[in-house]
């Protein structure tokens, strides 16, 4: 069974592009997503891959994840999953022995940046890079399921 630990933080500032890769494009949509867990289609890049993931709080959430053939998971996007799609660009950075994930999210989530870290338990400390700025792993708002529903560029900003 395999499980995810996962701490998410917003991102302030463009201090972490000097240090990220090129990128991966991330296309994704959900079959379902309420009660126990979410079901997730996504592309990444060139490859396809069935996601299903407990729908528990916080930082520790069982996770299995199945490849799929390309045309599958495009045929599934546009047929079968709830829109609008969950459209992003994955970044990834190393800092202090950890590996981040950037998420830079585009069409109706344009203007969010989460960074995310896996853990190998939860209270494994992590040295914060100086572009983390508030923790936000707690909150569901931030769950790229709910960002399906109610997408960031609805939400009212300050």
């Amino acid at each position: 069974m395999g499980t995810e630990i996962e701490r998410k933080f917003l991102v302030v500032g463009d201090g972490w592009r000097q240090q990220a890769d090129r990128g991966t494009p991330y296309r994704q949509g959900y079959l379902a997503g309420t009660g126990n867990a979410s079901v997730r289609v996504r592309l990444e890049g060139d490859q396809a891959f069935l996601n299903i993931k407990s729908a528990t709080l916080g930082v520790r959430r069982h996770e299995f994840q199945y490849s799929l053939p390309i045309a599958d998971a495009q045929f599934m996007l546009e047929n079968l999953c709830e829109q609008p799609l969950v459209e992003k660009i994955r970044y990834h950075v190393q800092h202090a022995g950890h590996l981040w994930e950037i998420d830079e999210f585009a069409g109706d989530n344009a203007g969010l940046l989460v960074a995310e870290v896996e853990l190998t338990h939860e209270d494994e400390p992590v040295a914060l890079p100086p572009w983390v700025g508030a923790e936000v792993s707690h909150d569901p708002r931030y769950y790229n399921v709910s960002l399906v529903k109610h997408p960031y560029g609805q939400w009212k900003q300050p």
